[in-house]
């Protein structure tokens, strides 16, 4: 094994010379995607960066079948090699598999639409591989998601609601692990599984600060988010999440949590024992109010369907009723949803402001 990436001619002369088969970082990735890949998307997922990988490789593995096939009837001319024929075969295969994930695509277009419509805000954890996501996911959510010390143990999206500790619900999505020096043919591959972490209303980095290198793995995820178009507006909204807080000595310990103190938005958690989570929920919690605001809405006795529609799109923290059979009802809302209930209930729609200076 390679630890690099190697181009077809090297991975042939390498072979040649060392009489067995060499196989680079990109195909070690590949061939762990291949183990790990459970569901139908995340299975095609690794079919088409494993079939654009092997590609440029036939030369190599088929140099056997050079041979070429005879002419057509009257036509004539040298026919079509063996070669020439497995590698279009290969990419009639491509083009299938990439029709089929145009699907996948639209089908979770259509999924983070019905979720618009839902007022749940989607947190989105992201890291590098093996950072302990799962484990915080499963702690967080009381889901059964595989949770184990492996490269990639998650490859699809899995998403569950979890309840904050002020009553906030909110959507928590799981994603595929990065590692450094990602390929870009996986990351174009991946990219219907990770446009959940562009949709997301808040990403959590979760780290492996136990890890020697988790200063550098942590700007190998920022240089894949940067691939992937997450700018630097939602990156200064995201929360780091240092894990495996269980896994340091004191004296670790003690200059993390100095560290710490001194980066806003940075919280110590360890999803083995479920230190720091409380925090970290509240500092969610918090994040995503100071994005919100406040309004109150009067409505007539017989709009029912006012009341249906504010419990649909927002928050409704408190009600009460008038004697005449009026409604006073006090909503959280989202900037988009603001604007849409301004259209909806006009002047009958007052704004408290932001959720936080609503509080001081």
């Amino acid at each position: 094994m390679v630890n690099a990436q190697l181009s077809p001619v090297q991975q042939r002369n390498l072979e040649k010379a060392w009489g067995a088969k060499v196989l680079d970082r990109t195909g070690l990735i590949l061939e762990i995607f291949g183990r790990r890949a459970s569901t139908r998307e995340g299975t095609l997922q690794v079919e088409l960066a494993h079939l654009q990988y092997q590609k440029s490789r036939l030369v190599r593995s088929w140099t056997h079948l050079e041979r070429q096939r005879g002419g057509f009837g009257f036509l004539g001319g040298p026919g079509e090699s063996q070669l020439e024929a497995d590698r279009r075969l290969i990419q009639e295969r491509i083009s299938r598999i990439e029709k089929q994930l145009e699907s996948v695509v639209k089908t979770r277009a259509l999924h983070r639409k019905g979720r618009a419509r839902v007022p749940y805000p989607v947190v989105a954890l992201v890291g590098y591989t093996n950072a302990g996501k799962s484990t915080l996911f499963n702690r967080l959510s009381g889901a059964d998601v595989l949770a184990k010390d492996l490269l990639f143990a998650t490859l699809d999206p899995t998403m569950r609601v979890i309840e904050l500790p002020h009553g906030r619900k909110v959507i928590l999505s799981d994603t595929v692990g990065f590692i450094s020096d990602l390929p870009t043919s996986l990351i174009a591959a991946f990219r219907a599984t990770l446009e959940e972490v562009l949709s997301a209303d808040l990403i959590l980095h979760v780290r492996d600060v136990s890890h020697e290198d988790t200063d550098a793995q942590a700007e190998d995820v920022t240089h894949v988010l940067e691939e992937l178009g997450v700018d630097e507006l939602r990156r200064s909204k995201m929360i780091e999440v240092w894990n495996k807080l269980d896994l340091l000595t004191a004296e670790e310990r003690a200059a993390r949590t100095l560290l710490a103190q001194r980066r806003p938005g940075c919280m110590l958690v360890s999803a083995v024992t479920g230190e720091g989570l409380r925090p970290l929920l509240e500092l969610i919690e918090g994040r995503l109010a100071a994005q919100d605001n406040l309004f109150e809405v009067i409505l007539q006795p017989d709009d029912g369907a006012g009341q249906a529609w504010l419990h649909e799109r927002g928050e409704v923290l408190s009600r009460k009723n008038f004697q005449d059979g009026r409604l006073l009802m006090k909503v959280r809302l989202t900037a988009d949803k603001a604007g849409q209930a301004q259209s909806r209930f006009g002047a009958a729609l007052r704004p408290l402001g932001n959720q936080k200076r609503a509080a001081e």
